[in-house]
């Protein structure tokens, strides 16, 4: 397998899923600290403090910015990746988390009508935390730098 082996051997693709893990391990610790039980669904799922979102992408750009320099094409693609993905972290996907908390609220509101009249309102909750606060963003970005700058040498 030379594609696992060449993942493995290439240092920006590890830091950036180090970027993406310590983002997903932090934010699993965080809730299990806040509300004292294990939530499996934080390792793997999406929203929450940091956001792995802009851990990933940080650690990719600061460990392209390393390797090829700020003033590199490759720079240049990562940095507006991380900029957009930022973003839509903070933006789309949070204003996604508040649709589906109002959704919700609504969904609970009609359901003690028959189920037979309204079948819509028999679904599972929608995901709420799917999106990051500023503060979120901002953390997963400092993290995923801070990680870049200390993993990419150690690499070597």
């Amino acid at each position: 397998m030379d594609i696992i082996q060449d993942l493995l051997s290439n240092r920006i693709f590890l830091v950036a899923a180090a970027g993406w893990a310590v983002a997903q391990i932090l934010k699993t610790l965080i809730t299990l600290a806040i509300t004292k039980s294990f939530d499996p669904e934080r390792l793997f799922g999406s929203g929450g403090m940091p956001s792995s979102h802009s851990s990933t992408v940080c650690a990719l750009a600061t460990a392209v910015t390393m390797q090829y320099g700020a003033a590199s094409f490759e720079f240049a693609i990562s940095a507006v990746l991380a900029i957009i993905v930022m973003y839509d972290a903070a933006g789309v996907r949070r204003e996604t988390g508040t649709q589906a908390a109002v959704l919700n609220q609504f969904m609970d509101m009609f359901a003690h009508m028959d189920s037979f009249d309204n079948p819509q309102f028999t679904q599972e909750k929608l995901k709420e935390l799917v999106g990051h606060t500023p503060l979120q963003v901002f953390a997963g970005a400092v993290l995923g730098i801070l990680i870049a700058v200390f993993l990419y040498p150690a690499l070597l």
